[in-house]
């Protein structure tokens, strides 16, 4: 699929600028993968729709555990999106195929 591969993205959050390396994996609609970032390596599920996709994680931050929904769209080598971080709002993402 045309959304499958590793990604090295960033995330603009009110903290600042936060850099990850996510990898993901197309199976029909299903989608999976990784993302590996300061806050340590997370496996996830989610949905695919042609070059959309979204899914949802839990990380273990500095302010506890916190839920991470992401919504994202792939064009050519490039994605780009949102994530919903708990109560800290959604901040946007965007990245490159490497």
């Amino acid at each position: 699929m045309a959304v499958d591969g590793t990604y090295n993205i960033e995330i603009d959050t009110p903290m600042g600028k936060q850099e990850s390396k996510l990898t993901l994996k197309s199976d029909g609609a299903k989608l999976s993968g990784t993302m590996e970032s300061s806050f340590g390596k997370n496996d996830f599920t989610g949905t695919v729709k042609g070059d959309e996709v979204s899914w949802s994680m839990e990380i273990n931050s500095p302010m506890g555990n916190m839920k991470l929904d992401y919504k994202g769209k792939v064009a050519g080598n490039d994605i780009s999106g949102e994530v919903k971080a708990g109560d800290f709002g959604t901040s946007p993402f965007k990245g490159k195929k490497v």
